[in-house]
């Protein structure tokens, strides 16, 4: 059979010296066929491109002619395989491979694409800036919508920005794994069909189970706390996570992975605070220092500057939040309710300010804004050992130490007014028999590679979005 090269590494002139043929297998980026010439660039993985070229030969009309027509016939985006003879010395500007092209001796096209394309791969590769600095010229480049892109999100992650932001995603998954497996977790993989309506109280996606009501999982929570009781220690998940909010926002999804750690804590909660800094520094110093081109071609469409972050975990109490954003100028009321994005955003920008971070940790929520599972702070119930996560001043994860006496949450239950239905029932009964004091995270991974990259919209951060308007493709 044939062997295949890659487009990567044609300049490689020990592999593949001037006068050699290679087989490729690429999509057709463009093409520009004029009387007896043609001019083709093939493209691979998104971000390689070669250019190949075919010219009529004086010897064999008939072949040549043969060849220009069936040249004509190909559409952009097909799939096609060609063998080429390898010439140095070229310099093409416009494709990554740029000392090399081939000339065509064959080429095939192995599954060709329809003539009208939904929008050209180059066009939704472009930066907003260069689109706007084009609106003045004689010729405007097209302004590709969001909703047009992600009608054709396989054509949208053509796009080398776009494509390499789906293999951010898949590096951040890849360290999360690699540093937690290095702290001694092991991964699970819990139920996302849950019985009963909730198990918060909050909206949900509720199907019919053979004749009962049954609701997609909002996180792994209470099965990942029954893992602490199974004696599993140390665990984590990446898996889905379903919200039935009517959120139309640029930075709520209905359905998201989710990244979710629980672990036994010895002494105190900020044990867990420890682990998950330690996980978040291997993921940002590991893409930056692992994934550097990826991260440059996103940069080139989507400019943001790299994370600053700090080596030990920078942990903000909730007071001093309250007192950073009431200088700000907001009303902060009984300094009892949650933040608001603008709240967040400010706070973000003056924790740069004053730490260095865009990453940074606010711990000590008060009870009545944080879930039924969160253990009251023992010094003033009306606080919790809970603490949220962000990143250029929006939330990305949420976690606390977890209420592991069976009577106090039952208490809690009954004061927020949940009831303790079936689908709590064994949670609460994995108490009774005994369970280690642990403490937890929720985090988000299309919420880290949105605002990570630095991005606009966390639709882009997602590879499929879910949200109230969108359920296809």
């Amino acid at each position: 059979g044939r062997t295949f090269s890659s487009i990567s590494n044609l300049e490689d002139a020990d592999q593949h010296p001037p006068g050699s043929t290679v087989w490729l297998r690429g999509r057709l980026h463009s093409i520009r066929v004029k009387g007896g010439s043609c001019f083709l660039v093939l493209r691979q993985d998104s971000f390689h491109t070669v250019q190949a070229l075919f010219f009529k030969d004086k010897e064999d009309p008939d072949g040549s002619k043969k060849m220009i027509n069936y040249l004509k016939t190909l559409t952009m985006e097909s799939v096609i395989d060609l063998e080429g003879t390898i010439v140095g010395d070229a310099n093409v500007k416009s494709c990554s491979v740029q000392t090399v092209e081939l000339n065509i001796n064959r080429i095939h096209a192995v599954s060709k694409a329809q003539s009208q394309l939904p929008f050209l791969v180059e066009d939704a590769a472009r930066s907003e800036a260069e689109v706007e600095a084009s609106q003045s010229t004689d010729r405007p480049f097209p302004r590709l919508g969001q909703e047009l892109r992600l009608d054709n999100r396989w054509m949208d992650l053509r796009a080398p920005a776009n494509n390499a932001i789906m293999r951010v995603q898949s590096a951040i998954c890849q360290l999360f794994r690699e540093s937690l497996y290095a702290q001694g977790f092991n991964e699970i993989h819990t139920p996302k069909l849950i019985a009963g309506e909730s198990e918060s109280g909050a909206g949900v996606f509720t199907t019919d189970y053979f004749g009962t009501t049954a609701c997609l999982a909002q996180s792994p929570q209470l099965y990942k706390q029954m893992a602490i009781s199974a004696d599993m220690g140390r665990v984590f998940e990446i898996g889905p996570v379903f919200r039935a909010e009517n959120s139309n926002t640029r930075r709520h999804l209905c359905e998201f992975t989710g990244l979710d750690l629980e672990m036994e804590i010895k002494d105190h909660y900020m044990e867990t605070l420890e682990v998950v800094h330690k996980c978040f520094v291997h993921i940002f110093s590991g893409l930056e220092s692992r994934f550097g081109k990826e991260l440059a071609m996103i940069r080139e469409q989507y400019h943001s500057e790299p994370l600053t972050f700090t080596e030990e975990p920078c942990v903000i109490h909730w007071p001093e939040a309250q007192e950073i954003l009431t200088e700000k100028g907001f009303d902060m009321g009984d300094g009892m309710g949650d933040l608001n994005g603008a709240m967040e955003l400010a706070l973000g920008e003056a924790i740069k300010e004053k730490h260095g971070t865009d990453f940074f940790m606010l711990d000590k929520y008060p009870s009545d804004i944080r879930p039924f599972y969160t253990m009251p702070d023992p010094d003033d119930d009306r606080f919790s050992n809970s603490y949220d996560m962000f990143i250029r001043g929006l939330e990305i994860c949420s976690g606390a130490q977890r209420c592991h006496d069976p009577d106090l949450v039952q208490e809690i239950l009954q004061k927020k007014g949940i009831e303790a239905g079936e689908g709590l029932e064994s949670y609460i009964n994995s108490f009774k028999d005994g369970i280690s004091p642990h403490a937890g995270a929720g985090i988000g991974l299309e919420r880290v590679v949105f605002l990570y990259l630095g991005l606009d919209n966390v639709r882009k951060a997602s590879m499929f979005p879910r949200d109230p308007s969108r359920c296809t493709p």
